[in-house]
Order: structure tokens, then sequence, then C-alpha cells
């Protein structure tokens, strides 16, 4: 798939639909309505028995669809797990593993754009040493961002933080999504967060943002406000 970095302002924000239930996820994108164009499902509607439904139900509202799933298992099963999504109006799955499971991610996919996992952005230097890992963060998600172009991904989930470094250090034709992002000061479990624009100005090519807008007063508002600074960053 092409790769090429034109992509329309509006579809930048990607709307995490973290909430329990299809029919929740339903009502918040009807409440946002026309603001919102990028929508991703995660595990928490995975794990409802109607994931492909809701799935279904974004691509019938002309909704662009990030899958975020996180594949991880021998390369056999990750291959197949992608081609399950082919054809189904996902632009969007994640893989997070090693050489192999990405790469045959990236074998499997035909109209899906493979993101590759670099580090979680719930994750500081104390949890990676729990982990094992003893580099510096930055040096993993560059290592790991790498090695994701090399194999065939289209793209990495990284914190704004390390979007600088990759732009510096990675391929300019590699995609950057960066969650955690917060319009304020964030004060939660999203250690590496940043706000909007600076995730732009690192380099980011999409944001993801879940939480303030499910929980803002006017979902549509907070999602307005966004949109706005995104374009305020590509003005």
């Amino acid at each position: 798939m092409s790769m090429k970095k034109e992509i329309p302002n509006h579809e930048r924000l990607i709307i995490a639909l973290d909430v329990p239930d299809i029919e929740q996820a339903k009502a918040l994108v009807s409440e946002i309505s026309d603001s919102g164009h990028f929508y991703k499902i995660g595990l928490e509607l995975f794990m409802t028995g109607q994931f492909f439904d809701l799935l279904d139900w974004l691509s019938d509202q002309d909704k662009k669809i990030f899958t975020d799933l996180k594949f991880f298992d021998i390369p056999q099963t990750v291959a197949r797990a992608v081609s399950q999504l082919n054809g189904r109006n996902v632009f969007f799955a994640t893989v997070h593993g090693n050489d192999g499971m990405m790469k045959a991610a990236a074998a499997a996919k035909q109209d899906v754009n493979i993101l590759a996992v670099t580090a979680l952005t719930s994750l500081d230097r104390g949890d990676l040493d729990d982990l094992g890992f003893q580099c510096d963060v930055q040096d993993l998600v560059v290592s790991r961002a790498r090695r994701a172009l090399q194999v065939g991904c289209d793209g990495v989930v990284a914190s704004g933080h390390e979007a600088e470094i990759l732009r510096e250090q990675v391929d300019s034709k590699l995609l950057v999504v960066t969650p955690g992002i917060r319009p304020v000061d964030n004060d939660d479990d999203q250690k590496r967060a940043v706000t909007v624009s600076q995730a732009f100005v690192n380099g980011a090519d999409y944001i993801v943002v879940g939480r303030p807008i499910k929980n803002a007063e006017s979902p549509k508002a907070m999602v307005d406000q966004i949109q706005a600074e995104i374009a305020q960053a590509h003005g």
C-alpha cells in the first residue's frame, strides 16, 4: 500500500472508543457526529463478542477504522489474524512482537496498514527495568521502529516524546501514530503523554485520544477543539 503523507487534517485525530459495550461506542460516535472521522477499537470491545458488528457499523458510517488488538503470537497465527481483517475497511492494525511476528503481519496484509507497537506510553524507565530492558527507552523505540520498517510494516505506535527522534533517525516514510495525547496537563497512567500541538511538532502523523474526549462534558466540543488545534498545527 502506498504510504504518501498526504493526510487530510480531519483524519489525523483517531478517537479511541475505550468503552465497555457496543451501545456506548455507537452512542459516542453518534454524539461526535461529523466532527470525528477515524476511530480506534481495541481489546475491551473485542471481548464483548460484538467487535466485528461494531467494525461493520463504523464502516457503514464511512468512518476510518483502527483495530488495536496488538497481535502477539507465533508468526503463522499472527498472519492468519491479520488476514481476517483484509477486506473489512480496516485502515490500521497493530502487532506487538518480534521481527518474525511483524514480518508475518506485513506479509499477510492486503488493504490494512500494519503498525508496530514500540513501547507502551504507560511505561517509564522503572517499568522497562522490571521487564528486563536495560537500554534507554528512546534507543528501544528507535530500534523497534527500524526493524518494523525493514520487515514491511507501515508505521509504528510511539509516544510524542519519541516521535522527534524517530523523524531524525528513521526513514521519513514511516508513519508515526501517537497515543497518550492530553489537551491539558496529564495526571493519569500515561506517563509519556504530550499535548496535541507538541505531538505534531515532534513529527507525529496521527494522534490517538480517548479519555479526554470520552470524559468531556461535551465530547463533540472536545473533538472540535482538538481538530482546531490540528488545523492550526498544519496551517
